[in-house]
């Protein structure tokens, strides 16, 4: 049975409860949300609370909604982009992380290459202030942030900004259960020895070592947060 939305962040929790429903397939792609008077009084919100968590909903690319046919859950599989990774991981869990770890290694890649070629001085000393800043961060939190900035910094230096986006894109999946991955970074200068070999080939301008280092280092630290959970 539905339970009633708290009356203080009505729009936010109910846009939160219908992604959710949506999104663990309680209303599966292809089907049409119930009525807005019945959905309204099943969560014991006003319809005109419901239509702004539509709305919100359709924003994401979740929805559709037809006047006078009703609102229908969109194929977001085959539709949607990139920006409905946060999502599925927070409302499905951590088995999407399977296959954006896959997509992190090998974008990752090509990124760290194309960051090595295109680099400027700038940006490759705040890589080498970022690793000082991992080797002595206070703890595991503190040290897993700081390697997700560097990855930031990475994507910024190939001078393409739409690789910008597909890193945000995956540390956004990521930073959603990131406390599930925290056990990886506990040794914050170990953390900082695994990456200063990309770091490295980054700085020296060689995208085909940054390419090798990036691979490599992706890999360990996939093994890291997934196959040795504690």
């Amino acid at each position: 049975m539905t339970s009633p939305i708290a009356r203080d962040t009505v729009v936010d929790a109910l846009a939160d409860r219908l992604r959710d429903d949506v999104l663990s397939g309680r209303y599966p792609p292809g089907s049409y949300l119930p009525p807005e008077r019945e959905l309204a009084a099943a969560y014991e919100v006003t319809r005109t609370s419901l239509k702004h968590a539509i709305v919100r909903l359709a924003q994401a690319g979740l929805v559709e909604t037809k006047h006078g046919v009703g609102t229908r859950v969109r194929d977001y599989v085959r539709l949607g982009g990139p920006e409905l990774l946060p999502m599925l991981v927070r409302t499905v869990g951590p088995e999407w992380m399977t296959e954006i770890f896959e997509v992190r290694r090998e974008v990752g890649a090509q990124v760290a290459a194309k960051a090595a070629a295109h680099a400027t001085a700038e940006q490759r000393a705040r890589l080498r202030e970022l690793t000082g800043e991992l080797r002595g961060a206070a703890d595991a939190s503190a040290a897993q942030l700081t390697e997700s900035e560097i990855h930031r910094v990475i994507a910024a230096a190939t001078g393409n900004r739409v690789y910008g986006f597909l890193v945000n894109a995956l540390l956004n999946a990521y930073l959603e259960i990131r406390v599930g991955f925290q056990h990886a970074f506990t040794d914050p200068p170990a953390a900082a020895d695994r990456i200063t070999p990309l770091i490295d080939a980054l700085c020296d301008g060689d995208p085909d070592r940054a390419r090798a280092t990036a691979d490599a280092y992706f890999t360990e630290t996939e093994r890291l947060m997934i196959g040795e959970r504690p």
